[in-house]
C-alpha cells in the first residue's frame, strides 16, 4: 500500500480534529466560520487544483486529489462544499490569456488569501441561457440569472458563464459584493444551508473587457466537465465513509462497496463516468440511511450526525447533476437490487 502524502495525511487530521467535531454546530449556522477556510488555506489547500509547474502542494496523483477531497468532505461537508467551488477560479485565473487578470488574481488564489465561488449554470445547460452576455463597446452586458452559486459573503471573487446569441461563454471574474445590477437572494437548502448558496441575479450588468477571462463554445466546455463530476463524486464517497464509519460492526458490505466506488470513479471512462457519480451518491444516500436506522429513534433529533448525514446524501443525490447522471441513478434507485 502507498505511502500517503503529507498533504493526505494533513486533511485527515483535520478532517477529524476540527472538521468533524464542528459538523453539527456548522450546519445549524448561517456560515462556515472563517477559521476553517484559514485553515485550509494554512496547509496550502486552496492550490489543490493548480498546474504542476505553479503548485505548492504536494499532494501527489489524481487518485490522491479526490480521496483528499473525499477525507475533507467525511468531516464537513459544507465546509468542502464551499471550499471546492474556489478551485474553478483558481483554474481559470491562472489558465486565461488576458495576462493583467492572471497576475492580479492567481497569486492570492493559489495561496487561498483570495477565494472564489462559480456561477456556471449558462454553461452546462442546453436551451435557451438563463444568464446572457450581450457584447457592447468596452465589454459585455450580463442579464438573467445564475440559479446557483455558493460561497456568497465568505468568497471574495466570482467566477461567472454568460451565454451569447451564438451559444458561446463569456467567462467572467467579478467582484462578490451586491450593486444596483447585481443582487443575491438566499435559497433555503435541505443541507449545507451554512454554504451561503444563492441566485444571483443579473440586470444588464457591465462587465469590462479586462474582467473577461475567456470565451469558448459551449459545445467544447461540455467535453472538459469530467473533472467537477469526479469532483461531486468524491464529496459523496466522503458522506458515505462517514456513515459507515458510524456504523463500525454493522456496516456489512458497504466498506467494499466503498472501496469499489472509489476505483470506479476514478478508473470510469468518460461513457462511464455518469454511472460512476451516481453509484457514489447512491451509495452515500444508503450508507447513511443505514446509521440512521442503526442509531435509532435519535437520528431524527436535530443534534444527530445521521440525520445530517441523510440530508446531505439527499442533497448530493442532486447537485451538480447532468441528464446522464440523472437517468443513472432514477435506474439504481428504482430497479430490483440482486439477492444477497
Amino acid at each position: 500500500m502507498n505511502q500517503e502524502s503529507p498533504a493526505l495525511q494533513d486533511a485527515r487530521r483535520i478532517a477529524e480534529d476540527v472538521l468533524f467535531p464542528a459538523a453539527l454546530e456548522v450546519d445549524a449556522a448561517d456560515r462556515v466560520p472563517e477559521s476553517h477556510f484559514d485553515l485550509l488555506a494554512e496547509h496550502g489547500f486552496y492550490g489543490l487544483a493548480a498546474s504542476p509547474q505553479a503548485a505548492t502542494l504536494d499532494i501527489g496523483d489524481f487518485p490522491s486529489v479526490l480521496r483528499l477531497i473525499e477525507v475533507l468532505a467525511s468531516g464537513c461537508l459544507t465546509t468542502t462544499f464551499v471550499w471546492i467551488q474556489h478551485h474553478g477560479v483558481l483554474n481559470a485565473a491562472e489558465t486565461t490569456k488576458n495576462r493583467n487578470l492572471r497576475e492580479n488574481y492567481f497569486p492570492g488564489l493559489l495561496e487561498g488569501k483570495r477565494r472564489g465561488g462559480i456561477a456556471l449554470g449558462s454553461a452546462l445547460r442546453t436551451g435557451p441561457p438563463p444568464l446572457r452576455a450581450e457584447p457592447i463597446v468596452g465589454g459585455y452586458l450580463l442579464d438573467g440569472v445564475a440559479p446557483w452559486f455558493t460561497g456568497w459573503g465568505m468568497v471574495d471573487s466570482l467566477l461567472v458563464a454568460g451565454r451569447n446569441s451564438e451559444d458561446t461563454l463569456v467567462f467572467a471574474m467579478l467582484d462578490g459584493v451586491d450593486n444596483d445590477t447585481l443582487r443575491a437572494e438566499p435559497l433555503d437548502l435541505l443541507a449545507v444551508q451554512a454554504s451561503g448558496t444563492v441566485t444571483l441575479r443579473f440586470n444588464r450588468h457591465f462587465v469590462p473587457r479586462d474582467r473577461i477571462v475567456s470565451t469558448v463554445p459551449q459545445s467544447e466546455y461540455l467535453k472538459r466537465d469530467s473533472s467537477s463530476v469526479r469532483f461531486n463524486g468524491a464529496l459523496a464517497l466522503g458522506v458515505a465513509g462517514r456513515a459507515i464509519s458510524m456504523l463500525g460492526d454493522d456496516a456489512g458490505d458497504l466498506p467494499g462497496e466503498l472501496d469499489a466506488a472509489r476505483t470506479q470513479l476514478v478508473a470510469a471512462t468518460e461513457d462511464e463516468l455518469s454511472d460512476a457519480r451516481a453509484q457514489a451518491s447512491e451509495l452515500a444516500m444508503r450508507a447513511a440511511s443505514a446509521a440512521a436506522v442503526h442509531h435509532g429513534s435519535r437520528s431524527v433529533l436535530p443534534g444527530s450526525h445521521a440525520q445530517r448525514l441523510v440530508r446531505e446524501a439527499t442533497f448530493l443525490l442532486l447537485f451538480g447533476s447532468r441528464p446522464s447522471i440523472k437517468s443513472a441513478l432514477l435506474d439504481r434507485l428504482t430497479s430490483p437490487r440482486a439477492p444477497a
